[in-house]
This record gives structure tokens, C-alpha cells and sequence, in this order.
């Protein structure tokens, strides 16, 4: 199926089954990750793969590959076995993709963690997938030195009582090549190669097992488009967090595969990213809307001579973004290109916006997260009858891939919940697909507000307050409510020098949504509490407001909006 341009559903005993309209690719049946992503590489030795936009540090091809096989060396050589867990806690440092093909190589299992995480969270991680070695820097060092762990410092400060990275790389040039890897020992393509915790967002955070049959899988599907002429073309930017299977995957291990260069950058500030793509000519930058926010409505960028900017496109995943905002930035920047891409950590990517026009892979429609990519099924199914749904009805959208995870680690019955008996892979996330097979994300399956028996969802509430020209940002949550179940609420963060009221805002919402949609419990707020991946992080909200409605005058006020 699916060889047929344009024939995209099928019916499988009464099942609306979805397939991408563009043919299955080949997928390479024993590459390991590091082996996929560094075909070829010595005809690209010295092109440059990745620099640190910090500290202007940079690593050729060439020098990439080396690294990559000393660090497995030396891994090998510190005792690490097959299966074996490393946990990784650095920032988006240049040697970051080194340092995870160099684990996947020796056979290891990669675990990237947020360097911002709290000790205690850490220590959980480590504890939870039974690591036996830590990679890390010497201003994080701190936070993992009394695990009971080995741990490699990646930094040129030598930090008593841990492995220097430099040395170590050093040691493994004098080691000898003599022992042997036993059969069992060999690196196989479906074994595990990363351990990712998935969003803790929606109840507690759990690891994503993932194979290199997983990540080969999918960097095909994705870049089913990339001709030859785009090979050693994109310059990317690496803002995107390596932790997140994104960052690490859909960032390095992509631009690697297709010899582009990738420009590392350690933390978003508005003037240094501005700085970074102007300096280093970036094409591609992969963001999340909070940055696309700031572009749109922060003084800061008129600092800037954008005419000098090589920007082609810009990517957005992770949250939805708000086609206001969408339509003010394409207003601010008419030369650059929007694409947004929808997947997840449990399979990666799932949908793209932007095939290759030249070889008739079209684009989707605007608001829209993209078409199926090849070699995936996706079905959207009706949350409580578990029936498959047609084209233009809003159900739970599942995949079915070579990309779906091998399940959550040590955890069978959360595996149950979200991989059923026929390899469908639960997404939470509520969309559906149009005539056109462009799929549209509605909102996730958790955060709908039930007012009244009605499904509100929070992010059309957002879009619409963002629409406002006083408001820079906002967020909207359900609280409970006795009478109508749930109730929208919204915090909002008002523009520098902005008068508006609580009812002003009210009011612009309820003029332009349907009665049941209206916002009925406003709060203005400094900041709203986001992810790193920029999801908005809806419980902790939500725990505050409650929190500020108990008292009995809150609670009159509210009774008053229900009328």
C-alpha cells in the first residue's frame, strides 16, 4: 500500500486505516545508529559537523568519526557491556553527538537528562535505569558527584576524583586493539541504543525504550525528501535541547547523515540567537513557539539588521503553535518559511509539513502539523468506543511504525496503556485528517476541558488571547467547578505598558468564541510556566489557581461569571 501517489486510506475490517501518499523508502536492515548516521563520511573529512556558537569550538567530519570510535574504545575498555545504561547530564556542548554515538557504538545505552535538573531528580534517574557511568561538566559535576557512579568530565577544568574526557580519548589511543568482542557482545540493530524520559507533563516521567532499528527507521521516513543536491547544504540550529530525542536525533543525527553542519547552542537568549544565525549563516532553525513569540513581539529584534540573516525556514514542534502568531511572524519575516513536524518521544517524528516541491512532495496547508510520513499507518480512533474514525472526524490519532519504542522501561502496564495488541502506538493527542491527508492537531486527549458536558480546548483559548494585542503571552487550563464540571481559566501576561483590565480581556474572548468556550476565570501572571521543550506546563498552573480560588470571595466571583 501506499506505492500509489494519492491513495491513502484503506478499510481493514471496518478499520480507516491512513498511509502516507508518497512511496515506502528502503530501510537498511544492519546499520547500527552511528554507522547510519556516518555513511560516508570520509569523503566529507574535513568539512566542519558541528560548532559550539559559545565558545566557537568546532569538529570536522573527520575528526567526529575518530572521536566517536576512540570514546567506544575507551568505553569498551572501562568495563562498559552491552545494554549498559549512560547517563548523559550536559548542555548543548559540540561534543554532545560524539559522546552519543560513541555509547551506541560500544553497544552501550544512551540516557540524556536536563543538566538544570535538580540533584534529587538525577540521583531518581540514574537509580530508576541502573546506570553504571555518568557524563557530565565540571559546573554540573556537583549534582552527581556523590551517586556512587564513575563519571568523565567533559571540560578542559580537571575536577579531582572523575575522568577527564581529553585523557581518556588520549588513553584509548595507547590502548591496545587486541581483545576480542565476543558474539553476544556485537552490536545488533535491534538492540537498545537510548533511554529518553518522556515528558513528565502528563503524570509521571518514564524511559522510552528505543532500539537503533527505531532511529534508523525513522531518520528514512524523515528524510525521505533530501535529494542529492541537499547533501552538505543545511547549517541547523541546535537550540532544541540534545537530551530530547529531537535535539539529539532530529537535529545532529539528521544533519549528520546529510553532512550539513550543526551550530550548537547551550541555552536561548533573544540577542545571542539572533547573533548565532546571523553569524554563523544558519538556513534551518528548528524553535519552539515561545521563541517565535519573542521574534513576533520583542524590541529586541529591531536591534538587529535581519537583512543579513540566511534563515530559509524555521521548524516548530513539540506545542502547537497559534496561527495568530503564525501570521504575524510570516507578516515580520515574509522571506522565511514556516514548517511545523508532529511526533514524540515514544516514536519520533510522525508528520511533516515540507516534503521536496521539486520532486512533487507538496506542502501542507497552513496550521496544518504536515502529511503522514512514508512507511507509517496512522488511524485516529473515537477515545471512548475505540472505533476508527473517517477523514474530517476528531478522534485519538495512533501510529503504527517501525519507529513505535520496544515500550517504557520496566514498566509493562504503562507499555499496555499506550502500545495495543496490534502494535498501535496511543499518541494522547486528539487530531484528524482532511481530503487532502493533512493531519490538524485539536489538543491533547488530557488537557480538554469538559464545560458542561462540552469539550473546550485550551489551546484554540490561547490562540485566540494571543490574538490580542496587549497580550504577550497566555495559558489556559480547566478548573473543577460543581455546576458545569470544568471551567476555562486563563493567566495571562499583559505587553510592557499595557492598561488593559481582567474584564477587558474577558470580554475580547467572549466576543469571538462560542458560550460555552468563554474564559470565565482570568489571572494576570509575570511569566507563564513552560517546559523545556516550550510546553506549557498546565498542572503546575492549574495547582496554583485552585489554589487561589479556595478562598470563599474567589469562589462568589466565579459563580458570578458562571451566569
Amino acid at each position: 500500500m501506499g506505492s500509489n501517489v494519492g491513495q491513502t486510506s484503506t478499510k481493514q475490517d471496518d478499520e480507516h486505516i491512513f498511509r502516507s501518499k508518497y512511496p515506502p523508502v528502503q530501510v537498511p536492515d544492519d546499520m547500527t545508529l552511528p554507522d547510519f548516521v556516518l555513511h560516508n563520511v570520509e569523503l566529507y573529512a574535513d568539512k566542519v559537523a558541528i560548532v559550539d556558537a559559545t565558545t566557537g569550538k568546532e569538529f570536522s567530519y573527520g575528526q567526529v568519526a575518530r572521536d566517536v570510535r576512540r570514546f567506544a574504545k575507551a568505553l569498551r575498555s572501562l568495563g562498559l557491556r552491552k545494554g549498559r545504561l549512560v547517563v548523559v547530564v550536559l548542555p548543548n556542548v559540540a561534543e554532545y553527538p560524539i559522546i552519543a554515538l560513541g555509547i551506541m557504538a560500544a553497544g552501550g545505552v544512551l540516557s540524556g537528562t536536563n543538566p538544570t535538573s535538580h540533584a534529587s531528580e538525577l540521583k531518581k534517574q540514574v537509580e530508576v535505569a541502573d546506570a553504571k557511568l555518568i557524563v557530565t561538566d565540571a559546573p554540573t559535576y556537583y549534582k552527581v558527584k556523590d551517586l556512587g557512579l564513575p563519571v568523565i568530565v567533559v571540560d578542559e577544568e580537571r575536577v579531582q576524583g572523575t575522568i577527564n574526557w581529553d585523557e581518556l580519548l588520549e588513553a584509548a589511543d595507547r590502548a591496545s586493539n587486541d581483545f576480542a568482542i565476543t558474539e553476544d557482545e556485537v552490536v545488533k540493530q535491534n538492540d537498545l541504543c537510548a533511554l529518553p524520559f518522556s515528558s513528565g507533563t502528563t503524570g509521571m516521567s518514564k524511559g522510552v525504550m528505543l532500539t537503533h532499528r527505531n532511529l534508523v527507521a525513522n531518520l528514512c521516513s524523515s528524510l525521505f525528501s533530501v535529494g542529492p543536491e541537499m547533501i552538505g547544504q543545511v547549517i541547523i540550529l541546535g537550540l532544541i535541547p540534545f537530551f530530547h530525542i529531537y535535539g539529539l536525533v532530529g537535529i545532529c543525527c539528521a544533519t549528520m547523515r546529510n553532512k550539513g553542519k550543526v551550530v550548537a547552542m547551550r541555552r536561548y537568549e533573544l540577542r545571542a540567537f539572533l547573533d548565532a544565525l546571523i553569524t554563523h549563516e544558519v538556513n534551518f532553525a528548528p524553535i519552539v513557539p515561545p521563541i517565535i513569540l519573542g521574534l513576533v513581539k520583542n524590541p529586541i529584534v529591531d536591534e538587529f539588521d535581519l537583512s543579513k540573516l540566511k534563515l530559509k525556514s524555521i521548524m516548530t514542534a513539540a506545542a502547537p503553535l497559534a496561527p495568530e502568531i503564525l501570521n504575524e511572524f510570516q507578516k515580520k519575516f515574509p522571506g522565511i518559511q514556516v514548517q511545523e513536524a508532529y511526533g514524540m518521544t515514544e516514536h519520533s517524528c510522525i508528520t511533516l509539513t515540507h516534503g521536496d516541491p521539486r520532486k512533487g512532495h507538496g506542502i501542507a496547508k497552513k496550521n496544518s502539523v504536515g502529511f503522514i510520513l512514508p512507511n507509517l499507518e496512522v488511524k485516529f480512533i473515537d477515545p471512548d468506543s475505540g472505533l476508527s474514525l473517517r477523514r474530517n472526524t476528531p478522534g485519538e490519532i495512533c501510529v503504527r511504525s517501525q519507529c513505535v519504542m520496544k515500550g517504557y522501561y520496566n514498566n509493562e502496564y504503562e507499555t499496555a496503556l499506550t502500545i495495543d495488541k496490534d502494535g498501535w502506538l496511543h499518541t494522547g493527542d486528539i487530531g484528524y485528517i482532511d481530503e487532502d491527508g493533512d493531519i490538524f492537531i485539536v489538543d491533547r486527549i488530557k488537557e480538554l476541558i469538559k464545560f458542561k458536558g462540552f469539550q473546550v480546548a485550551p489551546a484554540e483559548l490561547e490562540a485566540t488571547l494571543l490574538s490580542h494585542p496587549s497580550v504577550e503571552d497566555a495559558a489556559v487550563v480547566g478548573l473543577p467547578d460543581e455546576e458545569a464540571g470544568e471551567v476555562p481559566a486563563a493567566c495571562v501576561v499583559l505587553s510592557a505598558g499595557a492598561k488593559d483590565s481582567v474584564e477587558d480581556i474577558m470580554n475580547y474572548v467572549a466576543s469571538s468564541v462560542a458560550h460555552y468556550k468563554r474564559v470565565r476565570v482570568l489571572h494576570f501572571v509575570d511569566a507563564i510556566p513552560k517546559s523545556h521543550s516550550g510546553k506549557i506546563m498546565r498542572r503546575v498552573i492549574k495547582d496554583k489557581m485552585v489554589q487561589n480560588l479556595t478562598t470563599a470571595s474567589s469562589h462568589d466571583v466565579l459563580k458570578k461569571l458562571l451566569a
